[in-house]
């Protein structure tokens, strides 16, 4: 116990004199001292010993005894000593000879700890200036040693190791890295960033790679710091079957936004002769007033060279400007999108490449008739590169050098009323003016102007029904829809791919773009009802179909809509209170003669994450579907342990009768290590895309760099 007598106090006073001078008595950084007992020696010595602490700034020191020598100006400690540098920096020692301002001296038989996770063990530390620690004879590492673990699974044995608290920087000298206990590489000079630095210019985890086409490589990248807000990082890429490769990323943030560029430029045998490339450019600006500002480029030499190299697996590029703003009541969105097409069927030269849309919408209350209301003004423009008038030898019924220009206005209105006995009636309508501009098309010599009405009416009864096991709601659902017909026949290049769900059952118009309208007199017809259980669970299922007066072949050639009746649109929803959610959507006729069906099924855990789906659809040219789909797909992770994660991606192609894509990953992961590995195989090909097995390792030293904090609780068992 310490003892608060007076003569202690008097020499504890004493001793912050001696160390600090009495000019200095009220200073933030002066120093305390605490110890059970605190004596003077002769006329130049003070002895503190018993639970000793010196308090200075943010450095703490701990020790048995210490012996104040004034004649030297120095500390003699006796340990064990524990001297704390900030929150991130400990110094364990058996002995010590410091400065009064601890920023001097020689500890020996210590151990520095680094931000609670790297430990440099050594036979003596000297502290120079408080900025620089020096080790000789050092052993470090991030594993964890104990009686069952002796060796650690890796370290670095140096001669010497000098620690700039500064820059936050290692520097060996004779340094030799140990697996096991096994020297494996040896290195005169190593230099290694911190626990408590970010950002670094300096190598990073190589990544060991081997696919069919390219063989085994590595990829070794360089990360450059350029200052506080911009970095950038190259990777050579070299592979056994002779592939030369430079990817580079790089990053800049501003006060408004950021920017980043990333990509490659390659020579291999794939392509012999040829340079391959690709650059994908990022943007995202506030630029004032609530306006954001977001852009990309995207490019490629040739359309296999993505997949080749495993850089992205999109078949179509976009490259895009767009300034948008959203407010409470009010959107506005204008942008320019370039698109190029890397699949085998399509034809850059007679598909959409340049696409422009401005939208503005602002939504209001109208003083006399209340509701909702909202109007809409929208112009499109999307332009093919080919200016041929008709449709050529591709036969796809598409004039290959159509271009379209639109300018559209909508003004939309609902409102809803509840009557005493719970029925809901809503009444909703829009009025749409379209002015249409077509060039390159020998069907269209003239513009045309469009006024098009829609308005609709709705009915819901929800019933309610509450006992002790579960609580049900009933909710038919009728919506009686009208457009008129219209003589003027448009072209459809932005409404051909069309989806009946819940989203839209209840809807004036199927047609997602703005160049077709569903017409006609119709009937939506809907019954949905929903069960909460007592016992946490939930099941829902939804039942509609659209019924026409007249058929006026606006859905010819799409299963499900076409026709006076559409399919049965039939949904079931069930969620279980362990994470268990399986969900089904189907469309059928009233011989159960099925055009689309959707499983999906989903379960995690704590540990467990799993979720597969099913889908069967009808082949459909106009959707560019020849084929029936017919898949499997799951998608699983499950956490082992602690240290252990394994994922699983697969999709299996039931009409084809094998499997189209599936990746396995394993990770493992401890207090001192990362290694993941991962194992992909595409097996479908098209003519510029062989089948190709890829597999990919990366093995990661934690420790190094601040990014590996939140591992510290893999830590490894060490019982027994």
């Amino acid at each position: 116990m310490r003892r608060p007598l007076f003569a202690s106090l008097i020499a504890a006073a004493g001793l912050c004199a001696l160390l600090l001078g009495p000019a200095r008595a009220q200073q933030a950084d002066d120093a305390v001292l605490l110890a059970d007992r605190v004596e003077i020696a002769g006329t130049d010595r003070l002895i503190a010993t018993g639970n000793v602490e010196v308090l200075q700034g943010t450095t703490r020191l701990t020790a048995r005894q210490i012996i104040y020598d004034q004649s030297t100006n120095m500390l003699v400690i006796d340990g064990p000593i524990a001297l704390t540098d900030g929150p991130d920096t400990v110094i364990l020692a058996s002995d010590a000879a410091l400065s009064t301002d601890l920023r001097n001296g020689l500890l020996r038989s210590a151990r520095m700890v680094l931000n609670q996770q790297l430990q440099l063990a050594a036979a003596e530390i000297n502290r120079v200036n408080g900025r620089y620690t020096q080790l000789y004879k050092t052993v470090a590492s991030t594993c964890q040693v104990c009686g069952k673990r002796p060796v650690p699974l890796w370290q670095i044995r140096a001669k010497r190791i000098i620690h700039d608290e500064q820059e936050r920087q290692l520097y060996f000298d004779g340094a030799r890295f140990e697996v096991a206990g096994v020297p494996v590489m040896y290195l005169p000079r190593l230099r290694l960033p911190d626990p408590t630095l970010k950002r670094a210019t300096g190598f990073l985890s190589p990544t060991f790679r081997s696919t069919d086409k390219l063989g085994f490589g590595v990829k070794i990248p360089y990360f450059i710091t350029l200052g506080d807000h911009a970095d950038l990082t190259l990777t050579p890429y070299l592979s056994t079957n002779s592939t030369r490769t430079l990817e580079f990323r790089a990053r800049r943030a501003f006060r408004a936004g950021t920017l980043s560029f990333e990509g490659a430029v390659s020579e291999d045998d794939i392509r012999e002769g040829e340079l391959r490339s690709y650059a994908f450019v990022a943007g995202q600006f506030d630029v004032g007033r609530g306006y954001a500002l977001n852009f990309d480029i995207e490019t490629v030499s040739d359309t296999g060279y993505l997949l080749d190299y495993g850089y992205s697996d999109k078949d179509r590029l976009d490259s895009a400007v767009e300034i948008a703003r959203t407010r409470r009541d009010e959107n506005f969105r204008a942008n320019i999108t370039a698109y190029r097409s890397l699949r085998d069927g399509e034809s850059n030269e007679t598909q959409p490449t340049i696409t422009a849309d401005l939208h503005w919408e602002k939504r209001f209350t109208p003083a006399l008739i209340g509701g909702s209301a909202g109007f809409t003004f929208d112009l499109h423009h999307h332009y093919r590169r080919s200016d041929l008038a008709f449709d050529s030898a591709d036969a796809d019924l598409i004039v290959d050098g159509r271009d379209v220009t639109r300018a559209s206005a909508r003004l939309d209105w609902r409102r809803d009323w509840l009557l005493g006995n719970g029925m809901m009636i809503g009444a909703l309508g829009a009025l749409n003016f379209d002015h249409t501009s077509i060039s390159d098309d020998a069907a269209y010599s003239e513009s045309e102007f469009v006024v098009t009405p829609q308005a609709a009416v709705e009915l819901r009864w929800p019933f309610i029904r509450r006992s002790a096991f579960a609580t049900h709601i009933l909710e038919p659902i009728v919506q009686l829809a009208w457009t008129p017909e219209s003589d003027v026949a448009l072209p459809n290049d932005e409404s051909t791919l069309l989806e009946l769900d819940e989203g839209n059952l209840f809807s004036l118009d199927r047609f997602p773009g703005g160049d077709v309208y569903e017409r006609g007199l119709r009937a939506n017809l809907g019954l949905r009802w929903t069960r909460f259980d007592a016992d946490g669970w939930t099941l829902g299922v939804t039942l509609g179909r659209i019924i026409r007066a007249d058929d006026l072949g606006q859905f010819t050639g799409y299963p499900g809509l076409e026709g006076t009746k559409s399919d049965w649109l039939a949904a079931v929803q069930l969620q279980l209170p362990n994470r268990l959610t399986l969900t089904n959507r189907a469309l059928f006729d009233d011989n159960f003669s099925f055009a689309k069906n959707e499983l999906r099924a989903s379960w995690s855990t704590d540990r467990l994450s799993l979720a597969g789906s099913y889908i069967w659809m009808e082949s459909n040219p106009l959707e560019d579907r020849p084929l029936d789909v017919n898949e499997l797909t799951l998608d699983t992770a499950w956490q082992v342990d602690d240290n252990w994660l394994l994922s699983l991606d697969w999709r299996y192609d039931v009409e084809q009768d094998r499997a189209a894509e599936a990746t396995f990953g394993i990770e493992w992961r401890n207090e001192c290590v990362e290694v993941d590995l991962a194992v992909s195989r595409r097996f479908t090909s098209s003519a510029a895309v062989d089948p190709t097995t890829d597999i990919a390792l990366q093995v990661s030293l934690s420790g190094f760099g601040a990014g590996r904090a939140s591992q510290r609780h893999l830590a490894r068992g060490c019982r027994g």
